[in-house]
């Protein structure tokens, strides 16, 4: 575990920074339009491109060097957070800008992630999967704890150009630690004899591989679902704070930073524990709680509400998404691992693309007009939900969060899941 902690503190710092950014971008989008549709674009085109490419860069990650692959990731981001500053700086940053560079960098973040995910299996036993997939998590939720509050506090005071500096600089930690850790190379991605082969068939290979083991198949129809609902809901997250407290960045910030409060201590356990001996009872189990969880968050209205219902939500993803990735990890071998995560990853992300599609049209034209004083669902969920700004997104992010309930309940009843 040691080499793979030196590399996982470098991506920590990287993450850091990014979701500093990722943070202050939230903010001047939403100061400037207003509108939930044009921050769920932006995430909408992160993954647009993941989708069309990953099978391409499920062959790169079996194929090519996977430490190359993440260097080529980190330092294609850093540009892309220099080129926006640059804009920034010379009063010319568009919206439009944003939106090429968050498809860009969303083709080799899906390379790096690949290589990331299946340099795992070959730096460490068995046994340490799980524990290796929360640590993934606690960077990402020890992220969510620091980023928003201090991009919340800084943002008044050096603006989106200060936040991204510190971003860069992050960046560079990252690359150097990559650099000096060595990520052994599965036999197939180390043999540099030319090989002849279909790119149809390659490409094709994941997803035969997942349709020829129904439990595969039918974990992953589980994913996709949850994500579906999740981010559906998800695009809806900031605006909806924002919305309900007159854009009060520092609210905003402190409910993140509950929402990664929850997840480092849920990622912590998991990493001294070890996760459930039958992981898919943690997978569904970590499903429901976090449907149950959301749903309260949805008719909150005030802190006291939103923070220990955000810490209960972020609490089961590192429980859920360990227990999914360690079960991916044992049951695909490691010179295959690129593909088939590519094709998983298509999967995944298509399902999370049209949720993130239709999530602003669906808050801007239809909810949020409904849930003002008078209109058609007020008389109906105003009482328990509130009315008026940010009512409309928080009805429909209460619905996206029965969905991931029912989707844990459906896979209790689908024994060929339940089994798996």
């Amino acid at each position: 575990m040691q080499k793979f902690i030196q590399l996982w503190l470098g991506q920590t710092a990287s993450m850091i920074g990014s979701a500093m950014s990722g943070f202050a971008l939230t903010i001047w989008i939403w100061e400037s339009t207003h509108q939930a549709t044009a921050l769920a674009l932006l995430m909408f085109f992160t993954q647009l491109p993941r989708i069309l490419l990953a099978p391409v860069a499920g062959i790169l990650v079996d194929r090519w060097n996977r430490k190359f692959l993440m260097a080529i990731g980190d330092a294609v981001a850093a540009l892309l957070t220099l080129a926006i500053l640059l804009l920034y700086i010379s009063q010319n940053l568009q919206l439009w800008h944003l939106y090429v560079a968050a498809a860009i960098n969303g083709i080799f973040d899906q390379i790096q992630q690949l290589a990331y995910s299946a340099a795992i299996a070959t730096m460490m036993p068995e046994k340490h999967y799980s524990r290796a997939s929360s640590l993934s998590f606690l960077a990402t939720y020890g992220a969510s704890i620091i980023a928003p509050t201090l991009a919340g506090i800084l943002y008044s005071a050096i603006g989106l150009s200060g936040i991204f500096t510190i971003d860069l600089a992050t960046f560079t930690i990252a690359i150097a630690t990559l650099v000096s850790v060595k990520i052994p190379q599965p036999a197939i991605a180390s043999n540099r004899q030319p090989t002849r082969f279909h790119l149809l068939q390659e490409l094709s290979f994941g997803f035969r591989y997942i349709v020829e083991r129904p439990s595969l198949l039918a974990l992953l129809v589980s994913v996709s679902l949850f994500w579906f609902a999740h981010d559906l809901g998800g695009a809806l997250y900031s605006p909806m704070i924002l919305a309900r407290t007159g854009n009060n960045a520092r609210i905003l910030g402190t409910i993140l930073s509950a929402a990664g409060a929850g997840g480092v201590l849920g990622a912590s356990i998991v990493s001294i524990w070890g996760g459930p001996k039958r992981r898919i009872r943690g997978f569904l189990l970590g499903m429901a709680g976090a449907g149950l969880s959301k749903i309260v968050f949805a008719f909150g209205q005030a802190l006291s509400i939103w923070i220990p219902a955000q810490f209960c939500s972020s609490f089961n993803f590192p429980i859920l998404g360990s227990s999914n990735e360690a079960m991916w990890l044992a049951k695909v071998p490691p010179e295959l691992q690129g593909r088939v995560f590519a094709t998983r990853a298509v999967i995944v992300q298509l399902a999370s693309a049209i949720g993130l599609l239709i999530a602003g049209p669906l808050a801007d034209r239809v909810f949020e007009p409904a849930m003002q004083p008078g209109g058609f669902l007020a008389a109906i969920f105003g009482g328990i939900i509130g009315t008026g700004a940010g009512a409309g997104m928080a009805l429909l992010y209460a619905i996206c969060a029965l969905g991931l309930l029912l989707v844990a309940v459906g896979g209790y009843a689908c024994r060929l899941l339940r089994d798996a």
